[in-house]
């Protein structure tokens, strides 16, 4: 970077957003993913306030992540063959009806109505799919792709700071069911708003060049960057509950909203950062080495003591986690043939999906018997070890 170069440009930003395709798709995907922020929380603190437990509460979370994972690449499938239309339409009408269902249910039989809510993971309109997929067709500029990632990474990031805190305030001021209906509109409406958007009736239906049952799992390297991703996401899980253990530990359970707030943003600032530049390190040696810089950065905050510390640090290693996450785009449709793209997207987000959870799970066998500390360097082992697949089996790009 030359001297007096601002750390972000927004050059790239602005001729990104220029073309009107391209900001009609992110208005829709930010209404459309609200949810992505709401929905799993909003569901759990519903079935805790409605059952009395917290227990059947994360096993309604857990349902619903279930049938997300489960039934995202099937998606991802059809809208290669046939395109996203049929698709959107049905998610878009299914998945207000199953939360709308879930709280009914819920309200009048009690805890075997739970099981519902794999079918609202099960309808969840696969908005992100279809953008990421659409980018990967309508972008030919490598730079361009690389920023509307970026973009779209720092969208998720909000998403993701904005939604607990309106399920926050319709827990506060209404109630959890209120928050479950908004998810279903917000839902419904970006939908909708795609389905209106010149995304859809452009959309190219690549030609299949391969008859292979396995899809983007038969393509050489991409099962590699699927163990990668998962890699890294158990990450996420591993310093989501630790986080929270060093919240409860300090005493101060709020705290954690804090703390994750904060990396969130450091996430965020590192986005943008990276998709305003041009980087001349192939895209696999960039994954690795943000993974390892990720790894030693949950190291070094497995090893703080005092908040101030553990803010600052967790700021500081925030800013590779969203790089991590739109290299990981990058790669995912750079492995794959085109009439595999959208399935190939499915298959790397119930990756993260899984290894969030199996993050969370073994975070949770270890602060039976350890502290928070433990948990976050479980954190960075697996940050690390992904970093090592990465360097070891994805060739460069």
């Amino acid at each position: 970077m030359e001297n007096g170069e601002p750390v972000i440009s927004l050059t790239r930003y602005r001729d990104l957003l220029q073309a009107r395709d391209v900001r009609e798709i992110f208005a829709a995907s930010f209404i459309g993913r609200l949810p992505i922020g709401i929905t799993g929380l909003a569901v759990l603190l519903f079935v805790q306030a409605a059952l009395g437990s917290f227990a059947q509460g994360g096993a309604a979370a857990a349902f619903y992540m279930a049938g997300l994972a489960i039934m995202a690449p099937i998606f991802g499938r059809v809208i290669d063959r046939r395109g996203p239309r049929a698709v959107l339409s049905a998610t878009g009408v299914l998945f207000p009806m199953a939360l709308i269902s879930l709280v009914w249910t819920i309200e009048r039989f009690g805890a075997p109505a739970i099981l519902l809510a794999a079918a609202v993971g099960a309808t969840f309109p696969p908005i992100t799919v279809c953008m990421r997929t659409y980018f990967r067709q309508r972008l030919a500029n490598e730079l361009l792709l690389s920023t509307a990632y970026s973009l779209e990474s720092v969208l998720i990031e909000l998403i993701f700071i904005l939604g607990p805190v309106l399920v926050a305030l319709f827990v506060a001021f209404a109630s959890p069911a209120l928050a479950v209906y908004f998810a279903a509109a917000c839902g419904a409406a970006g939908a909708l708003l795609f389905l209106r958007s010149a995304a859809v009736r452009t959309w190219k239906i690549e030609p299949r060049t391969s008859a292979r049952l396995l899809g983007p799992l038969g393509e050489s390297g991409f099962i590699p960057l699927v163990i990668v991703v998962l890699c890294f996401a158990a990450a996420f899980g591993f310093l989501e509950i630790g986080v929270t253990a060093y919240a409860t530990e300090s005493g101060s359970v709020a705290l954690a909203g804090l703390l994750l707030g904060l990396m969130s943003v450091g996430s965020a600032f590192g986005g943008l950062a990276y998709g305003s530049r041009s980087w001349r390190l192939p895209l696999a040696p960039q994954f690795s080495l943000l993974l390892a810089l990720m790894g030693v950065g949950l190291a070094l905050l497995a090893l703080a003591s005092h908040p101030a510390a553990f803010a600052a640090i967790g700021f500081a290693t925030g800013i590779v986690m969203a790089p991590v996450l739109i290299v990981q785009s990058m790669l995912v449709a750079k492995s794959v043939r085109p009439e595999h793209t959208a399935e190939a997207f499915t298959w790397s987000a119930s990756a993260l999906l899984a290894g969030v959870g199996l993050g969370l799970a073994g975070g949770g066998l270890l602060l039976e018997t350890h502290r928070s500390s433990a948990a976050i360097a479980g954190a960075a082992a697996s940050a690390l070890a992904g970093a090592a697949l990465a360097r070891l089996t994805l060739r460069n790009r």
